[in-house]
């Protein structure tokens, strides 16, 4: 996830962009549709779930499939997009500080919001044993949750069921259509989520490990899993010290761990440090943050990438 600020001075000339130029570059919003914009794939394949046999829906994605999440920065087309939008979902907490600045500068009077963090119940962002601390973490008072909350399948429902009833809310006339939709996606998530708990209770062990970031806070809880990792889950360190490498390979080694993790675009470079210290595999496990552009094209969803998850975690359990 983002761990930034986009600043000020960015937003300031998106907003004069946005309200000297309007009749110029906004697009006319087109009331034969309903316009959705989804800040993260997630979001957006959730969309499509629900909005599924219908064809009056203008879906738009803002991280591009590919992209490096903690470099996004929106563009004058996202923000305009965002503008004109009747439902507008977005992740929450304090990698969408962008997100709470372009709201307040534009009329959200006929948008109807979603923050996937509102949906759930959060937990607090933790550094475990052997985890690289951030090189530039501020000390804050402020309680600081992992933003995550789509990895835990129980979320989903629930992340489902608010875009749902905000998307009815926004098209009536679609009401039916949506909310049979999502009693039958949500039918899915739910076996999505039996499959993760029987492979976690006939696993011969609980503990994974990742060479990387690991943003499975939520997933990791829900199924009673122990972790360790490189880097908290919003880190943009990428350079793991020798300490940290040196705790993982131990790890590795001293319960017998065959499997080293890692998220969907890393470079993997700390997960074949260790792997080839300790002959473990390294095995990709989706966080569905983002997703690459073939497999965007070849028509990859939330639910395909968590299946992938199935087949990995048992491998690394076993």
């Amino acid at each position: 996830m983002i761990k930034r600020l986009v600043s000020v001075v960015s937003i300031i000339l998106i907003s004069v962009l946005l309200f000297c130029s309007c009749n110029q570059i906004a697009s006319v919003k087109n009331d034969d549709k309903i316009s959705v914009v989804a800040t993260i794939f997630p979001a957006y394949d959730f969309v499509r779930e629900v909005s599924r046999g219908t064809d009056d829906i203008d879906l738009k994605l803002l991280l591009k499939p590919g992209s490096e999440a903690h470099s996004y920065e929106p563009t004058p087309q996202d923000i305009i997009a965002i503008q004109n939008c009747d439902v507008f979902i977005y992740v929450g907490g304090e990698s969408d500080e962008w997100v709470k600045n372009i709201l307040s500068s534009i009329d959200t009077n006929s948008i109807n919001i979603v923050s996937m963090m509102d949906c759930v119940e959060l937990v607090k962002e933790e550094t475990v044993e052997g985890m690289e601390e951030e090189k530039n973490a501020k000390e804050t008072y402020e309680p600081e949750y992992d933003e995550h909350v789509w990895t835990s399948p129980r979320n989903a429902i629930k992340i489902v069921d608010k875009i749902n009833s905000s998307m009815a809310e926004s098209r009536p006339v679609n009401k039916e259509i949506y909310n049979n939709n999502t009693i039958s996606y949500n039918e899915k998530l739910e076996q999505l989520d039996k499959d993760f708990h029987e492979i976690v209770k006939s696993g011969k062990r609980n503990t994974i490990v990742f060479g990387d970031r690991f943003p499975f806070r939520y997933f990791a809880d829900e199924y009673g899993l122990e972790y360790y990792a490189a880097f908290p889950g919003c880190s943009e360190e990428t350079e793991a010290s020798a300490k940290t490498v040196s705790f993982l390979i131990d790890k590795i080694k001293t319960e017998n761990i065959p499997v080293v993790l890692y998220p969907e675009l890393s470079n993997q470079k700390v997960a074949k440090t260790i792997c080839e210290s300790t002959g473990a595999v390294p095995l990709q496990f989706n966080s569905c943050h983002n997703l690459t552009n073939d497999e965007f094209e070849n028509g990859a969803t939330y639910l395909s990438l968590m299946k992938e998850n199935i087949n990995t975690l048992q491998r690394a359990l076993n």
